[in-house]
C-alpha cells in the first residue's frame, strides 16, 4: 500500500505496527555487528516506540501544516527527471501458467559520444511477473549476442544445470533489479560508463503469477554532469557446481577469489533463490585473518538488497575474496518448492543460484578488460 497520505496510512495502522515491532518493516538484513552501510533502512528502537505509542493512542492525524511538502518524482521516476529512457519497443506475452524462460532484448543506446551514468533506474511495467532484470552494457562490435534480432525478445535457455555458453559475458553491468532494488546511484566523483554505439541487454526473469498479462520494462538513466574521478564497475563471483542434499537445512556453498588489481570497493550484493538462508561476504588477510564485510542472516528472496558501504574501502591488489551462501532445503523452510528434491543450479526460482555481486571502483581510463589484466 502507499504511505503517501495519513488517509492512505491509516486503515493500515495496527498492521504496520505489529511489522516494525517484529522488524519486517522496512525490510533490512545486514547483521548490525559487522559493516556500516549508508543506504540502512531500518528503525532504531526510539523510532519503532515512536510509530507504536502513535498507534496505540488510535493513529491520529498531524496538523496538515506540519507536514512536508508532497515529493514530486518527475513521470514517475524516483532518481529524477531522466535524461535518456530506453524502453521495450514491445511488451512481452507472459502466460498464467508454465516455466518461462529468460527473455533478452536488446536496445540500442544510439549514443555518438561516450556517457557516464551517476543514476539509474529499471520500471517493469508488471512488477508481479518480473523476478529480476539484469541490464548489461554491449560495446559496439560486439562479438556477445553478435545475430540476434535488435528490440525483440529472445531466449537463452539454460542446459543440463549449466549456463548457456551464448549467454556467458564479460560486458559490464548497468544494473540489477530485483524485488527491493529497482534504482541505483553512485557516490559523487563515480559513475558508470556507456560509451558511444554501445547497446543496453535486457536479460529478464519473468514468473509465471496465474494471470496472462504483458510486460514493458524501460530503463532511465541520469548523466554524470562532469567526467568522473572513478569508473564503476560491476563484477561477480558465484558457484554453479553444486548439488543440495534433499531434506539438508544449512548446506554451504562458497566461492573464493583475489582482486587482480587496486581498486575502491562500493556495495555488495547477494543473490540466491527460495531455498537461500545466509549469505557472507569475507575478506581473508595475508595471515589468515578473516574479516566479515557483510552477513545477512534472515535471506529474503522477496527482498533481495544492495549494500552499499557508508564508507567506499580501497582493496590492494591480490586482496582475497570470500563468498558463502548457506541454504535450507529442508521441510521446515516455508518456501521451499521441494524439500525431497536433490538441487542443483538453475535459471528458475525452484533450482538455485550462489552469486555475490559488488561494485567496485577504478580509475576511469581502464576498461573491465583491462581491470582484469594482472600486473607482474
Amino acid at each position: 500500500m502507499p504511505l503517501l497520505t495519513y488517509p492512505g496510512v491509516r486503515p493500515w495502522a495496527k498492521a504496520i505496527r505489529d511489522a516494525v515491532l517484529t522488524r519486517r518493516m522496512p525490510p533490512w538484513f545486514a547483521d548490525p555487528r559487522f559493516g556500516h552501510f549508508a543506504n540502512d533502512r531500518s528503525l532504531s528502537k526510539n523510532e519503532i516506540e515512536t510509530i507504536v505509542e502513535w498507534v496505540d493512542a488510535g493513529a491520529a492525524e498531524g496538523n496538515p501544516k506540519d507536514a512536508p511538502p508532497a515529493r514530486a518524482w518527475p513521470a514517475g521516476w524516483s532518481i529524477g527527471a531522466p535524461d535518456a529512457i530506453f524502453e521495450m519497443p514491445e511488451a512481452v506475452r507472459i502466460p498464467a501458467k508454465g516455466t518461462i524462460e529468460y527473455q533478452y532484448v536488446i536496445l540500442p543506446t544510439r549514443f555518438t559520444d561516450d556517457k557516464w551514468v551517476e543514476k539509474v533506474e529499471v520500471q517493469p511495467s508488471d512488477r508481479s511477473s518480473v523476478h529480476h532484470a539484469v541490464v548489461y552494457i554491449r560495446e559496439s562490435d560486439p562479438t556477445w549476442l553478435r545475430n540476434q534480432p535488435i528490440g525483440r525478445p529472445f531466449s537463452l535457455p539454460a542446459n543440463n544445470h549449466r549456463p548457456n555458453p551464448a549467454s556467458l559475458t564479460t560486458s559490464d553491468i548497468l544494473m540489477v533489479y530485483t524485488p527491493g532494488n529497482s534504482s541505483d546511484g553512485w557516490p559523487r566523483g563515480m559513475a558508470k560508463k556507456i560509451k558511444a554505439g554501445s547497446d543496453l541487454v535486457l536479460q529478464m526473469h519473468y514468473t509465471a503469477n496465474g494471470k496472462d498479462v504483458a510486460d514493458r520494462t524501460r530503463i532511465g538513466v541520469v548523466f554524470a554532469k562532469e567526467p568522473p574521478m572513478q569508473a564503476v564497475l560491476t563484477l561477480q563471483m558465484g558457484n554453479d557446481k553444486f548439488v543440495i542434499p534433499p531434506g539438508d537445512a544449512n548446506f554451504r556453498i562458497a566461492v573464493s577469489g583475489t582482486l587482480p588489481n587496486q581498486a575502491t570497493l562500493i556495495s555488495l550484493f547477494p543473490h540466491m533463490h527460495l531455498r537461500g538462508k545466509r549469505f557472507e561476504y569475507l575478506l581473508v588477510e595475508p595471515n589468515g585473518r578473516i574479516e566479515t564485510l557483510l552477513k545477512v542472516n534472515d535471506y529474503d528472496f522477496n527482498w533481495q538488497l544492495n549494500y552499499r558501504l557508508a564508507q567506499p574501502r580501497v582493496l590492494p591488489a591480490g586482496t582475497r575474496f570470500q563468498w558463502v551462501g548457506y541454504f535450507d532445503n529442508s521441510p521446515n523452510n516455508p518456501r521451499n518448492p521441494d524439500p525431497k528434491a536433490e538441487v542443483r543450479f538453475g535459471e528458475q526460482s525452484w533450482e538455485e543460484m550462489m552469486i555475490g555481486f559488488f561494485d567496485m571502483a577504478v580509475d576511469p581510463k581502464i576498461g573491465k578488460p583491462a581491470f582484469f589484466e594482472r600486473k607482474r
